[in-house]
């Protein structure tokens, strides 16, 4: 099974993909769609179309579940959610949850000593953080009740 992992952001969202039998996550791209562009659905669309170009016709979608520090959801969590909730309405394919926290973080702390200037670092760090969660989700495949599936609308 091959999963292209999302990490929904207000201005760019972050792709990473893996399958389960390398258990490998790579990231692949950024996706420069604000989140409120006609109520969500330009970037339901440039998602859309990231599913077919990266999946094909089979294939699950892993969505990054920004949790706060104490494993608690907040606002920002419910949005994700519900937009989970269109990204499998839209696409037909299964959405898992990920927890995200410190994604982002680890994405900075590899682009470090990149050499990469200010705005290559920033283009980037979103598809690295997807692939950092990405990574999680793969490896937690094993363990039973590890990977959550967004609630369908």
């Amino acid at each position: 099974m091959r999963y292209l992992a999302i990490d929904l952001g207000d201005k760019r969202t972050g792709l990473a993909l893996g399958d389960a039998v390398m258990k490998i996550a790579s990231p692949v791209g950024v996706i420069e769609v604000p989140i409120e562009t006609r109520g969500g659905e330009a970037l339901l669309d440039a998602i859309e179309k990231a599913c077919e170009e990266q999946l094909g016709p089979a294939g699950e979608l892993v969505l990054g579940l920004p949790l706060n520090m104490d494993g608690s959801e907040g606002p920002r969590a419910k949005l994700v959610r519900a937009f989970g909730a269109r990204v499998s309405q839209r696409t037909n394919r299964a959405v898992h949850l990920q927890d995200e926290r410190r994604t982002s973080l680890r994405a900075d702390e590899r682009m470090a000593q990149s050499g990469l200037t200010h705005g290559q670092k920033k283009a980037r760090r979103d598809a690295i953080a997807a692939a950092g969660f990405l990574q999680d989700f793969l490896d937690g495949l094993d363990r039973p009740g590890s990977n959550d599936e967004a609630p369908a609308s």
